[in-house]
C-alpha cells in the first residue's frame, strides 16, 4: 500500500470511485505523456517527427543517429513562450481561464570530428552532442463553477469516515493513526459527525447540509487549480557516419522534474429550504491542497538512420524506461465559516513526505524521409504501452500493487503519428507539421483525449548562423472529477485545453 492515500480531491481525466492511487494513475500519465512538440524551433515546425532526420541537436533526444549527419561543430539556444488556454464546462456553468508563461525550450553543443583522412566510404567521422530538453510542459492554471442541487463533497467525506473511521472517530484526532486525511479535517473542522442512535454509533455520518425528504438546496461549487513544472533531460549523445549511407548513434539522458499542485476548492450555502425553520449554521468552507514533487531519472536511447538512395532516409529508435526517484510533499487545510459560531479551521501541522521510484514506459519509433533539392517530407510513427509505467519503493512494508493494477487497467498502447514538409528557396525555409497522439485510456468516457499539434514556421540559413521562428497549436479535451460519493450523481466538469506555443532558435556553426 502506498503512503499517499485519499488526499488530494478530484480526479484529472478519470472517473474511478475509488479512494486510493487516483492521483498516482493520474501522474503516471502526466510524467509519461508530453501534450507539446519537444526540440529546436525547426523540429517543432515539423511536427515533432523526429525519427529519419538529422543535422539537428533534438536528434540527441529522439534518434541520436542523426548525429553522424553533422559536418560541422554547432551551438544553439532556444526560447519558447506559452499561451495555456482552458475552457469547462461543469453543472451547466461555462468558464475560461488563460495564461502565459516563458520558457527554455532547450540549448546545445555539437561538436564535429572528421576522419583525419578524406575519403567517401567507410567510416567518415563522429559527432558529440550536449543537450539540454524541455521534455515536458507541465503548466496548467484553470477554474470552474456551478450550482449544485443534489449533493456535496460532504457526502464523500461521510462515506470515507464510516469506511475508514467508523465508530473509532478519535483515531481522525491529531496524533492518531486516521488523521492525515481530507475526511479527518472535515471532523476537526465540524464539518461531519457521528450520527447516535440510543446513545451508540448508528454506522454511518452526517453533515450540517445533509436534507431530508421533501428538503432541498442549493450549493455554488468552484474550484481553482494551478499545476506548475516541467521535465528536462540533459542528454550527452554520439552518432557516427559511415559512407554517408548508414548512421548509428546513442545518448544518456539525465531527467529532472519539478512539479507543483495547488488547488482550492470552495462550497458555499446559497439557499437551505427545510421542512421546519431549521437553516444550517455553516455558510461556506474552503479545501486548500498542495503538493510538490521532485524527481530526477535516467534512460538510454539507441538509433540508426539509413539512406539507402539518396533521396530517401529510414530512421529507427528506441528510448528506454526512464527510471525515476522521486519525492513528494503535501499538505492540506480547511477552514470553515459560520453565521453564529466562531470560524474554524484545521490543517496539517506538517508537510506528509513521500518517497518512492518511477518508470515511464519505454519508446519505439520509426520514420521516413523524402528528400529533394526543394526541401523534404517526413514522417513518423511512435509506439507506447502506458500501461507499463510503474511505482515501487526501496521501503520494507511499503508497496504500489494496488496503483500499478490500476495504472494497467487504466491505459492502454497507443500508436503516435507525426508529419512535416520544409521547402527550400536559397537561405530561406518554410515548414509545416501535424501530430496526432492516440487516446491511452481504456475507458473514454466519451471525452476525445487524442494530442493534436499543428505547427508552421520559417527559418534562415547563412553560412555561420541560422534562426528559426515556429508556431504550434495543441488540443485536447479532459474531465475533471471534484469527487465522488455513494447514491449520487457523481459531478464532472468537461475541459478543453488549447496552448499555443511560440519558439525561436538561433545558432551559431565553427
Amino acid at each position: 500500500m502506498s503512503m499517499r492515500l485519499t488526499l488530494i480531491t478530484g480526479i484529472v481525466l478519470l472517473s474511478f470511485s475509488g479512494a486510493v492511487a487516483q492521483n498516482f494513475v493520474s501522474d503516471a500519465l502526466l510524467f509519461s505523456r508530453s501534450a507539446s512538440t519537444t526540440g529546436s524551433a525547426r523540429m517543432q515546425a515539423l511536427g515533432g517527427a523526429h525519427s529519419s532526420i538529422g543535422g539537428d541537436y533534438s536528434a540527441a533526444l529522439s534518434n541520436p543517429a542523426g548525429l553522424g549527419m553533422y559536418n560541422r561543430s554547432e551551438a544553439t539556444l532556444t526560447l519558447g513562450f506559452n499561451n495555456y488556454n482552458t475552457s469547462a464546462n461543469y453543472l451547466r456553468t461555462k468558464s475560461e481561464t488563460s495564461g502565459s508563461k516563458l520558457n527554455l525550450p532547450g540549448l546545445s553543443v555539437v561538436l564535429n570530428y572528421k576522419r583525419d583522412e578524406p575519403t567517401s566510404s567507410g567510416f567518415l567521422g563522429w559527432n558529440f552532442g550536449i543537450t539540454l530538453t524541455r521534455t515536458n510542459d507541465i503548466n496548467r492554471q484553470y477554474s470552474y463553477n456551478g450550482l449544485n442541487d443534489e449533493s456535496t463533497i460532504l457526502y464523500s467525506f461521510e462515506d470515507l469516515a464510516a469506511e475508514f473511521a467508523g465508530e473509532d472517530f478519535e483515531s481522525m484526532i491529531q496524533g492518531n493513526n486516521n488523521y492525515y486525511n481530507l475526511y479527518a479535517l472535515a471532523y476537526n473542522n465540524y464539518l461531519i459527525d457521528t450520527v447516535q442512535e440510543n446513545g451508540s454509533y448508528a454506522g454511518y455520518y452526517q453533515s450540517p447540509w445533509d436534507l431530508y425528504s421533501g428538503e432541498s438546496r442549493s450549493i455554488e461549487q468552484r474550484e481553482s487549480i494551478k499545476r506548475r513544472g516541467a521535465q528536462y533531460q540533459w542528454t550527452f549523445a554520439a552518432g557516427v557516419n559511415f559512407s554517408d549511407r548508414l548512421f548509428m548513434g546513442a545518448g544518456v539522458g539525465i531527467t529532472t522534474l519539478r512539479y507543483k499542485l495547488s488547488q482550492t476548492y470552495t462550497e458555499r450555502l446559497v439557499d437551505f429550504d427545510a421542512n421546519d425553520d431549521y437553516y444550517p449554521d455553516l455558510r461556506e468552507f474552503t479545501i486548500g491542497e498542495d503538493l510538490d514533487i521532485q524527481g530526477t531519472g535516467v534512460n538510454l536511447t539507441l538509433g540508426l538512420i539509413y539512406r539507402p538512395i539518396d533521396f530517401v532516409q529510414l530512421g529507427a529508435s528506441f528510448v528506454t524506461p526512464t527510471i525515476h526517484q522521486i519525492t513528494d510533499n503535501y499538505t492540506a487545510g480547511i477552514t470553515s465559516e459560520w453565521n453564529t459560531q466562531t470560524d474554524t479551521g484545521e490543517k496539517f501541522p506538517e508537510a506528509l513526505l513521500s518517497e518512492y521510484n518511477f518508470n515511464t514506459p519505454s519508446r519505439l519509433s520509426g520514420g521516413i524521409t523524402f528528400i529533394s533539392k526543394y526541401g523534404f517530407l517526413t514522417g513518423t510513427v511512435e509506439r507506447v504501452n502506458y500501461r507499463r509505467a510503474r511505482y515501487s519503493s526501496d521501503i520494507a512494508g511499503i508497496d504500489y500493487d494496488l496503483e500499478n493494477e490500476d495504472i494497467s487497467k487504466a491505459y492502454r498502447s497507443t500508436t503516435n503519428f507525426r508529419f512535416g514538409a520544409e521547402f527550400r528557396y536559397e537561405q530561406f525555409r518554410i515548414r509545416g507539421g501535424y501530430g496526432i497522439m492516440g487516446d491511452p485510456y481504456v475507458d473514454t468516457d466519451n471525452i476525445d483525449r487524442k494530442i493534436t499539434t499543428l505547427s508552421g514556421g520559417v527559418g534562415i540559413r547563412q553560412k555561420k548562423f541560422f534562426t528559426d521562428f515556429t508556431v504550434i497549436t495543441t488540443k485536447t479535451e479532459g474531465l475533471r472529477i471534484p469527487y465522488t460519493a455513494f447514491d449520487v450523481d457523481t459531478p464532472v466538469a468537461n475541459l478543453k485545453f488549447t496552448n499555443t506555443n511560440f519558439v525561436v532558435t538561433v545558432g551559431f556553426t565553427f
